[in-house]
């Protein structure tokens, strides 16, 4: 019995590190600081018009919590409808990772992004390259001040881009 009681504290402690080990590992996924994607679409057109879009507001991105670079791009379409396009872009792989038009400044605490508006244009599409993002119909870009990449899991901004209008 004695023995028992020696070896069952040993057999609970380490189970309890083996599913903290596998707890971590599912929250903070540390793969994703190794890994990488790459978009490249090209500029959306409207298919009535052969128009170009036109520029609406634009800006370069600074780093955050991780290193971002690009430029960001508020383009409005022949058909009257409104994207915003990141080229040149890069930035981390990171979990959960989302892109956002807010009202806060480029650059502001990285952690104040989602106490303002912010308008949820959907998942990060890759890490690096072109992209397109579809803004919203009836969505007001009066206010709206930045682009920012944001990690919904930990919320934080990797980086974000102002937006000059």
């Amino acid at each position: 019995m004695r023995h028992l009681l020696r070896r069952t504290p040993v057999r609970v402690l380490l189970a309890t590190s083996v599913l903290a080990a596998v707890v971590a590992l599912a929250v903070f996924e540390p793969w994703r600081a190794f890994t990488r994607s790459t978009a490249d679409e090209p500029v959306p057109v409207a298919a009535a018009a052969p128009q170009q879009p036109r520029e609406l507001a634009a800006g370069s991105f600074v780093s955050q919590e991780h290193t971002t670079s690009g430029k960001a791009r508020v383009l409005e379409l022949a058909d009257g409808s409104q994207v915003l396009r990141l080229e040149g872009f890069s930035t981390s792989d990171g979990p959960d990772l989302h892109v956002w038009l807010t009202d806060r400044r480029a650059g502001a605490e990285w952690d104040s992004y989602d106490d303002g508006r912010a308008v949820r244009l959907g998942e990060l599409t890759a890490t690096d390259g072109n992209q397109n993002y579809v803004i919203p119909g009836g969505t007001g870009l009066g206010g709206l001040r930045s682009v920012v990449i944001w990690c919904d899991r930990f919320n934080v901004a990797f980086g974000s881009a102002g937006l000059e209008l």
